[in-house]
Parts: C-alpha cells; sequence; structure tokens
C-alpha cells in the first residue's frame, strides 16, 4: 500500500489553484443569491461526511462552528431527517447535497428537484448546487490523496 501518495495541490499547484479560485466564486455567489454561510457549511459538511473526507470534514467543521453552528447542530447533520434541529431551507440544502454526492444514482431526481425547489429560489437552487459541485471536487482530491487529519494539539 503506497504510504506517500501524490499530493494534487503541491504536483499540479496550478490547477489547485484553479480550484479553490473556483471555489471562491461560488462563495461569492451563494452570498449574492441570499445563501448564507450557516446553510452553505451545512451542505459543505454533509457533502464531506457522506464521500468519508476526514480533511473536508476538519475544514467546514471550523467554518461552520464561526458560521453559528453549534456541536449539537453539527452532530445531528448525519441524523437530518430524524432530527427537528434544522430549517426547512437547511433540510433541502443536505437535500440537494445528498443528490449531489449520489449523482450516479440518476442525477437529482425530479422528486428532489421538486422538493427543494419548493422552498430555495432559483439563485439559491443554484449556488448551492455550485457549491456542492465544488465541495465534492474537494472532497476526491484530499480522499484520493488521503490527506491526513492528525489528532489536535489539546
Amino acid at each position: 500500500m503506497a504510504e506517500n501518495r501524490v499530493h494534487l495541490s503541491r504536483t499540479e499547484p496550478e490547477a489547485y489553484k484553479a480550484l479553490a479560485a473556483f471555489s471562491d466564486t461560488v462563495a461569492r455567489i451563494c452570498t449574492a443569491n441570499g445563501v448564507d454561510d450557516r446553510l452553505k457549511e451545512i451542505v459543505m459538511l454533509r457533502s464531506s461526511q457522506l464521500n468519508g473526507c476526514a480533511y473536508c470534514v476538519r475544514v467546514h467543521t471550523d467554518r461552520a462552528v464561526a458560521a453559528g453552528l453549534t456541536t449539537d447542530e453539527m452532530m445531528q447533520i448525519g441524523a437530518w431527517r430524524e432530527s427537528g434541529v434544522f430549517t426547512d431551507r437547511e433540510r433541502a440544502g443536505l437535500e440537494l447535497a445528498e443528490a449531489y454526492v449520489n449523482i450516479g444514482d440518476g442525477g437529482v431526481s425530479d422528486e428532489v428537484y421538486d422538493s427543494v425547489g419548493s422552498v430555495l429560489t432559483e439563485k439559491e437552487y443554484a449556488a448551492l448546487s455550485w457549491a456542492c459541485v465544488s465541495i465534492n471536487a474537494f472532497n476526491r482530491v484530499a480522499v484520493a490523496g488521503r490527506y491526513p487529519v492528525p489528532p489536535r494539539a489539546q
């Protein structure tokens, strides 16, 4: 088993910088289209959880705290369907995030599209969709490269 994998952001920094610039553009689109940081970070966390990306879970946990999410709310993300702590907008974002992670299962179904579209505006839907595309790309870079997530210093 390869211990030292190619670190894509170091080996081809130009491509990684382009991905980071894309992410910055998506963040601006989210803000401009009414998607607040709390909703965006909920989507980023759920996507990263489902993709098994510990690196991005760490990054977006920190950002979620900065956006005002509590520990309890973050712990409920994995069980959001059964939880009562999320707003309808947040539930729509979570549903969309799951559809994008599982895009190979037939795309975003009409049911998900209609459900999410009944809560979010077209601009919000587009902004969150781009956020899903962005985080899924970063998840793949970090998971494929086995980016380390060491314990935090206490």
